[in-house]
């Protein structure tokens, strides 16, 4: 079926109100203050775990998973979990913009993984945006910084695993699963992992700190509600390089209530970045064309 502007229309407003929500999320967490990472993530899954069992319960399918994706579904469970907390945790010691900018190395770490994952092998373009890529990265992670240096790479890991976690979204989706049930199961075990650390390192909440939770979490909700309208209205390859506006979101709020001002060297990763992004996704959009 041929895309209408419409269409289009209504799929990059989804991702651009994605890209606010999840901003607005990180936001929250940041906000909570002093609060170990599992304990923050933990409230972040449990809301988005209860809307992906409402709208199953309501599918003729229900709960039904598919044995034979079974494996794949724990190993993006584990690899989305562990991108979630070094996220947070990035939150927590760096200014919100660059801790976004490299959560959304993503999908740069997801073109590598498919290698080994798919058996899909880059294209020439794709190589030179992965460079370009690496190289924003090290303008906002600034490794002669040595040790200050650490939790820009436990951001990166984050997009690492985020990458990694989506190509085997991508591999579940080739094999038939439904995608509330992807989100449902990572929710699920990502909960229950949350949960455990909370147990051994539990610090007592004020009400401020539960409010940014929730907030936390009612935003993660409507984000990933908003992102999945859009990549079924239209193919992720034609507006995906929306979602880059999550880092400009994030940074007017670093700004305006956090009082974090982005220094000129990661200013210039922010556009390598988002630049490569729009860059790639122009190519992408001149490919289909022909």
């Amino acid at each position: 079926m041929k895309l209408t502007k419409k269409d289009y229309f209504k799929g990059i407003s989804f991702v651009i109100l994605e890209a606010f929500f999840f901003s607005l999320m990180g936001f929250c967490v940041k906000m909570a203050g002093n609060l170990p990472v599992g304990q923050k993530a933990f409230m972040r899954n449990f809301i988005a775990f209860f809307i992906a069992l409402i709208m199953l319960l309501k599918s003729p399918q229900k709960l039904k998973i598919q044995k034979e994706n079974l494996k794949d579904l724990i190993i993006r469970s584990v690899f989305g979990t562990a991108g979630m907390l070094a996220n947070f945790w990035a939150l927590d010691h760096l200014d919100i913009a660059d801790a976004n900018i490299l959560n959304k190395m993503a999908p740069f770490f997801a073109i590598i993984m498919s290698i080994i994952i798919l058996k899909e092998i880059p294209n020439k373009i794709e190589w030179i945006s992965v460079f370009l890529a690496f190289t924003g990265v090290l303008f906002v992670v600034k490794p002669s910084a040595g040790v200050a240096s650490f939790p820009a790479i436990i951001g990166l890991l984050g997009g690492f695993f985020a990458g990694t976690a989506y190509t085997y979204v991508r591999k579940l989706g080739q094999n038939g699963e439904r995608g509330p049930i992807i989100v449902m199961f990572f929710s699920l075990f990502s909960t229950i992992v949350c949960l455990i650390l909370t147990f051994f390192e539990y610090k007592p909440m004020n009400l401020k700190q539960i409010l940014f939770l929730i907030g936390a979490g009612i935003c993660a909700a409507i984000g990933q509600l908003a992102i999945t309208a859009a990549y079924t209205k239209v193919p992720a390859k034609d507006i995906s390089v929306f979602d880059y506006s999550q880092v400009l979101f994030a940074t007017i709020w670093g700004i305006c209530f956090l009082g974090e001002i982005p220094d000129n060297w990661s200013i210039i990763g922010y556009i390598i970045i988002i630049g490569t992004a729009i860059w790639k996704w122009y190519y992408a959009l001149k490919l289909s064309k022909r």
